[in-house]
């Protein structure tokens, strides 16, 4: 394995400039020169990307940028030692020793775990303010191979010049001064074992906690430490499950059942939250838990002793912020429920609506008349009377036409599991499945999904014995919500549901001329107002739930299909043809997205616009919706359908009309690409530092 840190990637006592994406930049140039890197561009954006989505700055004047990146060959460290320090977000001022690790996208779990171990070992003082007292990039490198356990790491203060930089860290948090007891740098304090000689003190209190971040490399691990150090101050038994890139060792059942409560400070979705149910709960990002781990404790020991206590449920969530106690407003909730619901949904009906194409492709359209008897009465060895062909047609037919069919539980039951976990996805299919048998559709879906879920989550609130937790989730949650939300369906709501479908369906197949167009500007303007966003996929959603009520003699939801494929992958187009049309207009990592962006738009992804969208939304958005508007307009007027809900151009054989829905797209892309440029041309523009792409670190 090759060396993570060597002398050419440190730089001690640097001026690197004033703000920390100056910073970044120059230490993934450093990591590009040496090899480490294909491009500087790419990591650098990823990097910076991240710190956007959480600031690396941590108390005692530390920061540590990271990423993984496709832009990075091997595992890399690059470390500087700043002069005058840079602001890296940390709430005690701003930090003169930046580590930045440069994770490969597919990292092995050896470096991974070394990357790990230098991140804990950073928030131990002995540690730090030997850094401080290196007196070369050589020094840099044998402390921190020592604290890797790579090799033998200098005594901490061995270097007598550096004590005046030791101790002008005094000053700092005493976050950053505290030490995990007598554990070496980088030593696993964090295990699932049980400490088994204060089992008997009824005195002490038992906490649980669960630390993670989207890359798993660097928060989760010091997020950890800080806990296991601040509750050790407090004399409380902490056993914390780090969940994180390098892998994961759940904590022991029984140390959860005995617990009094638990830590979630995660950035990211718990795994198996379930395993917690009952439990008091206090929920922070990631960072909190390095910067406050005393606060974290002393609200969770609160938590502990107050009946009534936010517990977890399955709906705990990491992101919630601080401001409203840790809980998400309504409409967050309801968006993240929808959102949740419909990417679980999303691979039954693309999956499906593909197949049924493919049938129309190889049976012809009188497959859907004649399907089931084939299935049921030819093979291969006994053909139908239209050959191979109709027999494969009516196999592709009909697998899609069951996977369409769960269309709308799977909305619900994943709307109710983003509410309630676990225990809301049966009661969640349940009440979809009811929507579905009374012809409720897609809106039944929504309104299932969510008593379901709802219910779901204020049964799982309910304070009950310990011995009966464990069959919350599985037995009483289910059931009960099956019943009130299945039962509310029947009773009460699916009726009224289903007449509202029925009359939407036949005003959309009713739909002419210049309602039609108008309809068509609509989806488009929804599809490119927030490139994958709620409403895009609302009118996503509003499609592809039409598609099983499209016939030779409803061809409506088809065109409405088509008139959001195109829609969509117009925004992403269009700024891969600005990149070209004028390239000084974009940053370097701007038209390295715009090339990509040529494959995603052709593939019906809007997200490929996002990059463009994020660094220059009030150009980038207006200009998409003029765009996306068009080209829906278009294929709503010349009657373009689509039989496939996803795919772009690559399901040409499913597209009616593919040369109207090649020129409407190309008239949207060009509308987009032409008003996107002329935008960054004249329109006032202010004067700012680059901003970073939202790649996924």
């Amino acid at each position: 394995m090759s060396d993570i840190i060597t002398p050419e990637l440190v730089a001690l006592d640097k001026d690197l400039g004033e703000n920390r994406s100056s910073v970044i930049r120059h230490l993934a140039e450093r990591v590009a020169a040496e090899g480490r890197s294909t491009e500087v561009d790419g990591l650098y954006a990823d990097a910076l990307a991240r710190e956007e989505k959480t600031s690396t700055g941590i108390p005692g004047g530390i920061a540590i940028p990271h990423c993984r990146s496709t832009a990075v060959s091997e595992a890399t460290l690059a470390m500087a030692r700043l002069s005058p320090p840079v602001d890296f977000g940390a709430k005690d001022g701003p930090a003169d020793l930046v580590f930045f690790i440069a994770a490969p996208d597919g990292a092995d779990q050896e470096h991974l775990k070394l990357l790990s171990k230098l991140a804990r070992s950073l928030i131990k003082k002995d540690f730090t303010a030997s850094l401080r007292a290196a007196q070369s990039p050589a020094d840099v490198v044998a402390l921190v191979n020592g604290a890797l356990g790579l090799g033998d790491a200098p005594a901490a203060g061995a270097h007598s010049a550096g004590a005046p930089a030791a101790s002008a860290t005094g000053s700092r948090s005493s976050e950053a001064a505290a030490t995990l007891g007598t554990s070496p740098a980088g030593t696993d304090t964090t295990g699932p074992a049980v400490d088994h000689t204060r089992a008997t003190d009824t005195r002490v209190r038992r906490l649980v906690a669960v630390t993670a971040c989207p890359t798993g490399i660097a928060h989760t691990y010091m997020a950890a430490d800080s806990l296991v150090a601040a509750a050790k101050e407090r004399g409380i038994d902490l056993q914390v499950e780090t969940q994180g890139s390098s892998g994961a060792t759940p904590l022991d059942p029984a140390v959860i059942a005995a617990a009094d409560a638990v830590i979630f400070a995660v950035d990211v979705d718990v795994r198996d939250k379930q395993r917690f149910a009952g439990l008091p709960v206090i929920s922070s990002p990631v960072k909190r838990g390095i910067d406050e781990p005393g606060e974290m404790v002393e609200e969770a020991l609160a938590a502990a002793g107050n009946p009534n206590a936010r517990r977890v449920t399955g709906t705990a969530d990491g992101q919630q912020s601080d401001d409203d106690g840790g809980r998400d407003s309504v409409g967050s909730t309801l968006k993240r429920a929808l959102l949740t619901g419909v990417s679980y949904m999303i691979p039954f009906v693309a999956g499906g609506g593909l197949l049924i194409a493919l049938g129309f492709l190889l049976g012809g359209y009188l497959i859907t008349e004649t399907a089931d008897t084939v299935v049921l009465e030819n093979s291969l060895t006994n053909l139908p009377a239209g050959g191979l062909g109709e027999y494969l047609g009516a196999v592709a037919f009909k697998i899609g036409q069951l996977s369409l069919g769960f269309l709308v539980p799977a909305l619900a039951g994943y709307i109710a599991y983003a509410l309630a976990d676990r225990p809301g996805i049966a009661p969640g299919f349940v009440a979809g499945a009811v929507a579905g048998f009374m012809g409720a559709g897609f809106l039944g879906g929504i309104v299932g999904g969510l008593l379901a879920g709802y219910t779901a989550m204020m049964i799982g609130r309910l304070s009950v014995p310990r011995w009966l937790r464990s069959l919350m989730p599985v037995v009483i949650i289910p059931l009960v919500a099956s019943i009130v939300a299945s039962g509310l369906m029947f009773l009460l709501l699916g009726g009224p549901i289903a007449a509202l479908t029925a009359g939407l369906n036949a005003w959309l197949s009713g739909l002419t001329g210049t309602a039609a167009i108008g309809l068509g500007v609509i989806l488009g303007l929804m599809m490119a107002v927030d490139l994958g966003g709620p409403v895009n996929k609302v009118a996503y959603s509003f499609a592809v739930a039409g598609l099983g009520a499209a016939s030779i003699d409803n061809v409506a939801p088809l065109q409405i299909m088509a008139a959001v494929m195109a829609a969509g992958m117009v925004p992403p187009l269009a700024m891969a043809l600005a990149t070209v049309i004028d390239r000084n207009r974009f940053t370097a990592p701007e038209r390295e997205n715009g090339k990509a962006a040529w494959l995603l738009g052709a593939s019906f992804i809007s997200e490929g616009a996002i990059p463009f969208a994020a660094a220059d939304p009030l150009r980038v958005i207006p200009a998409s919706l003029l765009g996306s508007a068009a080209a829906g307009a278009i294929v709503m007027a010349t009657g373009v359908t689509s039989q496939a809900p996803h795919g772009g151009f690559f399901v040409f054989f499913a597209i009616g009309n593919f040369a109207m829905f090649l020129v409407a797209i190309a008239v949207g892309t060009v509308i987009s690409a032409l008003a996107v440029v002329a935008l960054k041309r004249y329109a006032t523009r202010k004067t700012e530092t680059p901003a970073a792409e939202p790649v996924a670190a």
